[in-house]
C-alpha cells in the first residue's frame, strides 16, 4: 500500500475509534452473567418505584452505591422534576444502607425501603423496556443493520462474543442521507468503576455531522455531554438512560440544514429524538456540527456509530427517507 493510502487508512480507523476497540478493560462486563460472576453489585443497581416515589441506584464499584430519589416516580414515568435527593451508601452483606438528613433506606436486589420525604416507603424493583424495542422496519425502509452482515458499514465488525451485534466504531458506506427517520438500538456495558466520559462512551451521528451522545448516564443529571444530549449543545429534556446492559432505543426524526443557490445556509438542521420512547428533544435546531462532525454543506452524509474505546453495541438499525 502506498504511504499516503496507509496514512489515510490509519487516520480513518483512529477517527472512528476502531484502533481503540480492543479487549475490554478490567472491570468492564458485557453480559449480565459476566457481571454477576464479579459480585452482587450488578443485581443491586437498577430502578425502584411506587406510585409516589422513584429511585435509581447506581453501582460505583468497590461495594459503593448512590441512590437518587425522585418525587412522583421515575424519569418519564411520573417524576415531577423537583430536586432529586442523592445519597451514597456502602454494601454490608446482601444489603446496602443509605442515610442522609431525614432519609434512611435499606436496599436489597428486589426492594428499597425506608423513611424520608413524606414518610415510610417501600419501592419495588422495575425492569423497564422501551416501547419501540424490536420495532420492525416499515415498507420502504433502508435496513442498515439486522445482524446478518456488516457489509454496509465502513469498519463494521461484529462483537467478539458471537452475538451478531454491530460494534461501535463504524459508519454507513452510503453517505448521501438527507432527511429521514432513524431507529437505533444500543447496549451499554456495565463499568462500575468508570466515571464521566469513560463510562461506555459512543454516539450516533446524523450525516456524520451531528452527534446524539451515547453514554452510561443512568441516574445522572442529564447534561449535554451525557446520554441523549446533542453533544456539547443541547441537554435532553429528561434523562431517560436505563441501567447498563439493558437494551435502549433512539427514534430520531432528522431534517438536514438547507442552503441557497450560492451555498449559503438558510436553515439549520432540525432534530427530534425519542429515547426509550420518551421525547427528549422536540424540533431542536442544531446550529453547527458537533465535535468531530464534518463541515456543513449541501451534500448528505453517513450514519456514524462512534467508537471511543468502549465496547458499545448496536442492533436493529433502519432508516426511512422523508
Amino acid at each position: 500500500m502506498q504511504l499516503h493510502l496507509l496514512l489515510s487508512a490509519l487516520f480513518t480507523a483512529t477517527s472512528l475509534g476502531l484502533a481503540a476497540d480492543a479487549k475490554p478493560k478490567p472491570g468492564t462486563y458485557l453480559t449480565p452473567e459476566e457481571a454477576r460472576k464479579a459480585g452482587p453489585d450488578f443485581d443491586l443497581q437498577g430502578e425502584f418505584a411506587s406510585d409516589k416515589l422513584g429511585a435509581q441506584v447506581i453501582a460505583l464499584g468497590n461495594d459503593t452505591f448512590r441512590v437518587v430519589f425522585l418525587n412522583g416516580g421515575l424519569p418519564g414515568a411520573g417524576w415531577d422534576k423537583s430536586p432529586k435527593i442523592e445519597i451514597e451508601g456502602k454494601r454490608d452483606g446482601d444489603k446496602v444502607n443509605f442515610e442522609k438528613d431525614a432519609w434512611k433506606a435499606a436496599l436489597t436486589k428486589d426492594s428499597l425501603s425506608g423513611m424520608g420525604g413524606r414518610g415510610k416507603f417501600e419501592l419495588k424493583k422495575l425492569n423497564r423496556q422501551s416501547p419501540t424495542l424490536g420495532a420492525k422496519p416499515p415498507a420502504g425502509a433502508a435496513v442498515l443493520f439486522d445482524g446478518s452482515s456488516c457489509d454496509g458499514w465502513a469498519g463494521g465488525h461484529f462483537d467478539e462474543q458471537g452475538r451478531k451485534l454491530l460494534a461501535a466504531g463504524s459508519k454507513t458506506k452510503q453517505s448521501d442521507f438527507q432527511d429521514y427517520t432513524l431507529h437505533v438500538e444500543f447496549l451499554l456495558p456495565f463499568k462500575p468503576l468508570g466515571r464521566g466520559q469513560d463510562r461506555a462512551n459512543s454516539g450516533v451521528y446524523m450525516q456524520d455531522r451531528y452527534e446524539v451522545q451515547v453514554l452510561d448516564s443512568f441516574g445522572l443529571a442529564g447534561r449535554n455531554n451525557e446520554c441523549g444530549g446533542i453533544y456539547s449543545k443541547t441537554e435532553p429534556s429528561v434523562n431517560m438512560c436505563f441501567p447498563p446492559l439493558v437494551w435502549q432505543t433512539y427514534d430520531i426524526d432528522f431534517t438536514a440544514a438547507k442552503f441557497d443557490a450560492e451555498g449559503k445556509k438558510t436553515k439549520s438542521a432540525v432534530i427530534t429524538v425519542k429515547h426509550n420512547g420518551v421525547t427528549i428533544h422536540d424540533k431542536v435546531e442544531i446550529n453547527s456540527p458537533t465535535g468531530g462532525g464534518k463541515k456543513e454543506d449541501t451534500t448528505g452524509g453517513a450514519i456514524q456509530l462512534q467508537g471511543h474505546g468502549n465496547p458499545v453495541f448496536y442492533r436493529n438499525v433502519w432508516l426511512v427517507k422523508k
